[in-house]
Parts: structure tokens; sequence; C-alpha cells
């Protein structure tokens, strides 16, 4: 399965040491340029120490960005990472992406691109019996990454994930 990701899912699991759940469902996630850049400015030292072994250990892999790939416009109230990410998915024909910010989600619907986000992620690990409590994690979530997911939103998973 081809999968691309945009930065805060990739920098909020290794913040909270699940970034191996990625690992574990794809085998392999590309990431653009600009999500290594902003993975690059992570100010939280044990997660930076995770992304760069999942990158040194090859799992997740920084692809370039085809210039063909940047003729995708893309709304200008994305960052660069959501735009990248988005163009490399669009353009790679990937399986999923895998972003969080709704105006990201809304401009890759658009696109007709599949994607899931964060919590969707750890709603699958817990079907798989990989992750044996998603409320767990959003509160490490919360505490750990400041991770902000509204109470609605919450319920919602957790009643996904029979919490």
């Amino acid at each position: 399965m081809l999968v691309v990701s945009n930065t805060s899912p990739v920098s909020n699991l290794a913040i909270i040491g699940r970034l191996d759940l990625l690992r574990e469902r794809y085998g392999r996630v590309l990431i653009p340029p600009a999500v290594k850049t902003e993975l690059g400015a992570l100010t939280h030292p044990v997660g930076k120490i995770r992304i760069e072994r999942a990158t040194r250990d090859g799992w997740l892999r920084v692809e370039p960005l085809p210039a063909i790939a940047t003729t995708l416009v893309l709304p200008g109230t994305l960052d660069p990472g959501e735009i990248e990410a988005i163009q490399l998915c669009h353009h790679l024909s990937a399986d999923k992406l895998i972003l969080d910010d709704a105006l990201a989600r809304a401009a890759a619907r658009t696109l007709g691109l599949k994607f899931s986000g964060l919590l969707g992620e750890l709603v699958f690990a817990k079907h798989a019996g990989t992750l044996p409590s998603v409320k767990t994690e959003i509160v490490r979530l919360r505490s750990e990454a400041r991770f902000f997911v509204s109470a609605e939103i919450e319920a919602i998973i957790l009643a996904g994930a029979g919490e």
C-alpha cells in the first residue's frame, strides 16, 4: 500500500511513542520535503529522535516532489507540508493520505483522495489488537503533544473504538 503523510500525524505519534503504529500498518510511509522540514523543526527531543530513527531505518521516507506535481493548485490557507503531501499523494496516485487538518481534508476530498487521520489510525490499531486503549492515547496526545480534539469528535472516535 502506498501511503503519504502530513506532518502532524507523524510528529504527534512520535511524541507519544506510537510512531511504530504506522510502520506496522503500512510498512513504509512517504513524506514530501516540506513535511521533512516541518518535522525537523520539532522541539520535542525524544519525538525528534524517533522520527530520525524511522527515517534512518528507511520506513519513513522522504519522496522528492516532481515539478509536475507542484502544478496542482491548492488553497493558499494550507501550510507547505499539507500542500506538498496532497500534491505528492495525487501525483503518485497513493492509496492513502494521512492528515488531520479540516481544510486539508476538504482539499483532498475534492481531488478524490482517500485519507485518514491520527485518531483513525489509533482506532484501527485498537481493532487490530496492537493498541489497548484509544482513550489513553488521546489523553497522552493532549498532555504530551498538545493535540486538540473536541469533546464531540472524541466521543465519536471512542464509540468507534468500542470504548
